[in-house]
């Protein structure tokens, strides 16, 4: 067993909503289940905790904050080395500079050194869980997974689908892109702690017959995953309208082959049709949003309160390349930005939001995990869930220090954390209860 002393958060993992759990001074212990595979048993007040488990050694960091790993619900590992890339928008981005970036990934050993670093730089900012994009190329795969199973992570990728509007180097071919799916597939999905998204790269990128066997493969594999893209940009949008005519909307599309189901979850969302949002709730489908992907593609801004009115599942992303940072504590400040406009992108009017910051950091860890089905499992430290937490250090800058010991509540000293904070709060992070990344100096 392993016991950690700091202050404690977490969230209750079945809850819709943040229904929060902190403790000043609180005590975590960890153990082994059969599979050697570290879980809570035990967390809350330090004194209880100690006096029910008084001989586990105990680690004291206290003064720091000991959290959930944060949860990435939608990220492009491929475009790791193109973050920060200008365009003038989303379509001419991926022409320059993704499609290109992504091309190279057909090299194993590339594909192995671009996973190396981003694997690296996810531990960095904390992330200790993703839905990860790979490339249409099945060495981006091979790549990531191996080198996430290496760490012990709980990691989800799959190899993306796109047979049509897409440059040599990327285009695959429709009954390859499938078979490569289903061998992917079956020898990765549920090996140690990792599992498969079947990646249709999005509606105008993959033809009928690739979608629908995207879809006969989701119906003949239900545990796995389903990852794309939806309603992100104006002239995306309009794009599909013009290939699918015959359907009543961009997610209609999707639901026609099916492919919304739980355990699938759509980038974006930001330009849903008024009746998309009853669809999400009844299929299951979840929503990544990723706020600085938006604003930095210059997208729109994600509709929270029609979303939340409907009870929609969603969580947050970092998007990368398109998104500006790999940070969860960047994603929720954009997320607040996102959520306060009174503006979509298109010009119609929605109504802005001030999320709090216990949502915001539910989302980012509990709420990604009830997007994903893994409420229980990651994105909590309730017990029985599996050991993966970051420590954060309040005071890791002057700035930051300064204004968490000025914080009146526990909802103002988190707020300073998510808009000071960046990686150098983040002090150590934990996979399943190993060290993954220490700056303890």
């Amino acid at each position: 067993m392993q016991a950690w002393r700091a202050s404690l958060l977490w969230f209750d993992p079945h809850a819709d909503g943040p229904q929060a759990h902190f403790e000043h001074d609180g005590l975590l212990v960890t153990a082994p289940d059969a599979a050697g595979v570290q879980r809570v048993l035990a967390v809350g007040a330090y004194a209880a905790v100690r006096a029910a488990h008084p001989t586990v050694p105990v680690r004291d960091h206290r003064g720091w904050l000991l959290a959930p790993g944060f949860i990435d619900l939608h990220v492009h590992y491929p475009q790791t080395d193109i973050i920060g890339a200008p365009a003038e928008g989303l379509l001419p981005w991926l022409q320059r500079y993704t499609f290109p970036q992504e091309a190279r990934l057909a090299d194993p050993d590339h594909a192995h050194a671009v996973a190396r670093f981003f694997l690296d730089e996810m531990a960095r900012h904390g992330v200790t869980t993703a839905l990860t994009w790979a490339t249409s190329h099945p060495a981006s795969v091979e790549a990531l997974l191996s080198q996430a199973q290496a760490r012990g992570l709980r990691w989800i990728t799959g190899k993306v689908l796109q047979d049509r509007h897409s440059p040599d180097g990327v285009r695959d071919d429709t009954e390859t892109s499938l078979r490569d799916t289903e061998t992917l597939l079956q020898r990765w999905h549920g090996r140690g702690r990792l599992g498969y998204a079947i990646t249709p790269r999005f509606a105008p990128s993959c033809s009928d017959a690739q979608l629908r066997g995207a879809g006969e493969l989701a119906a003949r594999y239900p545990d796995v995953w389903i990852q794309s893209h939806v309603a992100e940009q104006v002239d995306e949008v309009r794009w599909v309208r013009e290939l699918y005519p015959h359907d009543r909307s961009y997610l209609a599309v999707y639901e026609r082959f099916g492919l919304l189901r739980p355990r699938a979850v759509y980038g974006h969302g930001i330009y849903l049709e008024d009746d998309d949002w009853a669809l999400l709730r009844r299929s299951g489908a979840a929503i990544a949003v990723a706020p600085t992907s938006n604003l930095f593609l210059g997208s729109g801004f994600f509709d929270y309160a029609a979303a939340r009115a409907e009870g929609i599942v969603l969580g947050l992303a970092s998007d990368v390349g398109g998104g500006m940072s790999f940070s969860p504590l960047v994603t929720m400040r954009m997320a607040y930005t996102v959520g306060r406009a009174a503006v979509r992108g298109d010009g119609k009017a929605k109504q802005g939001v001030s999320l709090e910051p216990l949502d915001l950091w539910w989302q980012h860890t509990a709420g990604a995990a009830r997007a994903l089905g893994l409420a229980g499992t990651v994105g909590s430290l309730a017990p029985g869930s599996e050991a993966d937490f970051v420590l954060l250090d309040p005071a890791a800058t002057p700035l930051l220090a300064r204004r968490c010991a000025q914080a009146q509540s526990l909802a103002e000293w988190l707020f300073a954390l998510i808009m000071l904070g960046d990686d150098r709060a983040v002090r150590a992070v934990h996979v399943a209860g190993a060290a993954q990344q220490h700056n303890l100096t």
